[in-house]
């Protein structure tokens, strides 16, 4: 999971309580879209594309997108085609996916890849779930660290005779408030992704 870059305090001086606001909702929605990038690649029990985004294929010998390499369709709610654009790569495609924890079985016919999704057993599920909300907490860490540092930012500023102990009290409401909203973003997607995982369909 890639969140050293809205965990690391950055290095970068603020001069008002405005800049310190911006930093940390831009880190904040960058933690966001990664837990929703993550959420994307966990399997459902009906067929999406977003859970072929990690997989890379040895592209004569470079690790590449699956996307980069074939055009990827959703014909039906529990099927996945995949055609490469060079048939010669039919066999590194198919090694990747089996290869990767979806723990799907790709078919071809020389021209095509096709990957049925079948329905998740119960204990796959429940599997999903524990990840699910693994992740969640780790991009909830990265959220409290984010305003840790915010407020250590505004302390900064007081310190440095920049903004006025009210400003100072405001502004920590302003960032406690920011952290809420995307806690609460949090928590709605990991709910959603669980309602689709739990769903029998």
């Amino acid at each position: 999971m890639k969140t050293e870059a809205h965990t690391a305090q950055t290095a970068t001086p603020f001069n008002s309580v405005k800049e310190v606001e911006a930093n940390i909702k831009s880190r904040m929605d960058k933690a966001l879209g990664d837990l929703q990038h993550e959420l994307a690649s966990i399997r459902t029990g009906r067929a999406s594309l977003g859970i072929l985004d990690h997989i890379r294929v040895d592209y004569y010998g470079t690790p590449t997108p699956l996307n980069q390499v074939a055009n990827l369709h959703v014909p039906e709610p529990s099927m996945i085609t995949i055609q490469p654009w060079d048939v010669s790569q039919i066999g590194p495609i198919e090694k990747a996916i089996r290869a990767s924890d979806l723990g799907l079985n790709p078919s071809n016919d020389g021209k095509m890849i096709r990957l049925p999704i079948p329905p998740l057993t119960e204990e796959r599920r429940k599997d999903l779930v524990k990840k699910l909300h693994g992740g969640a907490e780790h991009h909830r860490v990265s959220v409290r660290n984010i305003r840790r540092d915010g407020n250590e930012a505004v302390k900064k500023l007081l310190k440095d005779k920049k903004i006025t102990e009210d400003e100072e009290k405001r502004a920590h409401e302003g960032i406690q408030k920011t952290t809420d909203v995307y806690m609460e973003k949090i928590d709605a997607a990991v709910k959603a992704k669980e309602k689709d995982i739990l769903e029998i369909k």
